[in-house]
């Protein structure tokens, strides 16, 4: 049971993916109060921040926007992200551009810009969405490999620089995901998701790629007083499965 959660603001990015909306259930069931930011509206945010995470100047803005709408800013998640498939040679500017802007720049520019506010509060929690893939490279995937592994290597370095204004960063680190971005990726590539899915599942030895919830989870451990002494930590959710 994450504590001492109830009261809490917390801005999350992607909040209208899978794995987002979990986040914001979760931390809602738990008395946190929401912003969601994400291209469309975030319905199940108890406020809906609509922008491009591309938009330089809105991740900027981010953290101070949700603060004034919340009234206050406790919990910030960076999980918004994309993923760019193949080998480096079929890869083309734009997969290299969006990848970096979205999975990279903008969680930069939000704990730059969050990480005075939380610490002017008293301190606070940041968490951020990396990957197994960014801390163990796999096959075919160099571009979401990079992104991800400057995301942990960001998250370690700020871990450190700012636990002592008392606001604790780490990331949580998924495998396959059970999400509609995973399936669409397997679409694209003329597979069928339910039977490309299967195969992933027997291929974890818990039996099962993860679902949105199990990494909402150890997302909301993180943000909660649960995880009090730890920073700079990256959290492989994995089932067990290694990358390769």
């Amino acid at each position: 049971m994450a504590r001492n959660l109830s009261g809490k603001k917390a801005l999350v990015t992607g909040a209208g993916g899978g794995i987002g909306q979990a986040i914001v259930e979760s931390l809602k069931a738990h008395g946190v109060t929401v912003a969601g930011t994400d291209q469309s509206a975030c319905p199940n945010s108890d406020v809906s921040i609509v922008g491009n995470l591309i938009d330089a100047a809105f991740c900027d803005a981010l953290p101070g926007n949700a603060r004034e709408q919340l009234g206050g800013l406790d919990i910030v998640i960076n999980n918004a992200g994309i993923i760019r498939r193949g080998p480096v040679t079929d890869a083309t500017d734009d997969d290299y551009a969006a990848s970096f802007a979205v999975n990279v720049e903008a969680p930069f520019r939000i704990c730059r810009a969050a990480i005075p506010l939380l610490a002017e509060a008293g301190g606070g929690a940041i968490v951020n969405i990396a990957s197994c893939w960014g801390v163990h490279p796999g096959p075919k995937h160099p571009i979401y490999c990079m992104s991800k592994a400057a995301v942990a290597s960001m998250t370690q370095c700020l871990g450190h620089d700012h636990a002592h204004q008392g606001v604790r960063i780490n990331a949580v680190c998924p495998n396959e995901v059970d999400t509609s971005m995973l399936r669409s990726g397997f679409s694209a590539r003329g597979m069928d998701p339910d039977t490309a899915i299967a195969s992933l599942n027997a291929s974890v030895p818990l039996g099962h790629i993860a679902e949105p919830q199990e990494i909402a989870d150890v997302v909301l451990f993180l943000a909660s007083d649960e995880s009090r002494y730890m920073c700079g930590s990256l959290v492989e959710v994995n089932g067990g499965k290694a990358v390769y």
